[in-house]
């Protein structure tokens, strides 16, 4: 009874989060920490974490969580990885543009390794968390490949469980080069038809992450 009235004051102490403006242009208010990591998947570097730069609208988080929940049973021997999300009450979030009002998350790309194996792409303070990784333009980079099967997956299941809540992605943002290589996977025909994807060279490459941008409504 005890351990049940605690867990009522717990989910009773969470604040739904409140984001204002826009991605570009906005604040946060009330932002939710995603976990370090999970069956599947894990954040991209124990130092940003501490840092403060793992926050997120609170409605992005159950989106996340569920599409990797969902992940472990459709691709249960895939893992993944997510980067730069956002401060806990938004705002400039140096060096990037957006990611102001808790509705921007960077996801690492899956890879495969020289045996085809799905593991965790290396993001370090050498390669700058990983940021400094380039893939050429048939996905490879030394004895990795992105795992565009994996990917385009991702990118699905987040957009279901966005919609189960009612909301959606605004855009995702990944290399117009690359692209090509998603539409070519067995999720091709829903990326087309639900997925907006930017066809414009962006400031930086993101060839080895790639950008989502969540539609939620704001103050």
């Amino acid at each position: 009874m005890t351990s049940y009235l605690a867990l009522v004051a717990c989910t009773g102490m969470a604040e739904e989060s409140i984001c204002y403006g826009t991605t570009a242009d906005g604040r946060l208010q009330n932002g939710a920490k995603l976990p370090a990591s999970g069956n599947n998947f894990e954040g991209y570097s124990g130092v940003a974490r501490l840092a403060g730069r793992s926050y997120v609208h609170s409605q992005v988080r159950e989106i996340i969580l569920a599409a990797y929940k969902e992940l472990e049973t459709s691709h249960p021997l895939k893992v993944y990885k997510y980067a730069e999300a956002g401060f806990k009450d938004g705002g400039q979030f140096k060096p990037h543009k957006t990611h102001r009002n808790g509705l921007s998350v960077d996801f690492m790309v899956p890879v495969l390794d020289s045996n085809g194996k799905s593991v965790q792409l290396p993001t370090n303070p050498f390669n700058k968390f990983g940021y400094n990784i380039e893939f050429n333009n048939s996905g490879h980079y030394k004895n990795f490949t992105i795992d565009f099967e994996a990917m385009a997956a991702h990118i699905v299941v987040l957009h279901k469980a966005s919609k189960q809540r009612g909301y959606d992605l605004w855009r995702v943002i990944f290399a117009p080069e690359l692209q090509p290589y998603l539409f070519k996977t067995q999720y091709g025909d829903y990326l087309r038809n639900n997925i907006v994807f930017s066809k414009k060279r962006s400031w930086v490459r993101h060839d080895e992450h790639y950008h989502v941008d969540f539609e939620i409504p704001c103050e």
